[in-house]
């Protein structure tokens, strides 16, 4: 069962197939109970280092990277390559309050 905050290689190529040449680390955004459906709601890292307010830093894999949450993309479970791993706490409430600032009235 795919879980809120695991980080997956995901498979981004425009058609899937077995030999995924643009697989980027993302993690899951959308919900637990959304997860059991065929799709799943994620919002890719990156280890640029720019300041927006809808990106989230966070320390994955011994490095500084930043979770994108102004690209966030809806793909088939089936692109869900490989976890490589969870992010903390900390970054999951932080992620909680930028999506409620982003989605707000």
């Amino acid at each position: 069962m795919v879980k809120r905050f695991e980080v997956y290689l995901v498979n981004l190529d425009p058609e899937p197939s077995d030999d995924a040449r643009n697989t980027r680390p993302c993690c899951v955004i959308s919900p637990d109970e959304m997860n059991g459906i065929s799709t799943v709601i994620v919002a890719p890292l990156t280890s640029t280092d720019k300041k927006y307010p809808t990106r989230v830093p966070v320390t994955f894999l011994n490095g500084e990277r930043s979770i994108v949450l102004d690209q966030l993309r809806t793909v088939d479970r089936v692109r869900l390559v490989k976890k490589i791993g969870e992010i903390d706490e900390a970054a999951q409430r932080l992620v909680l309050e930028r999506l409620q600032e982003m989605f707000a009235e």
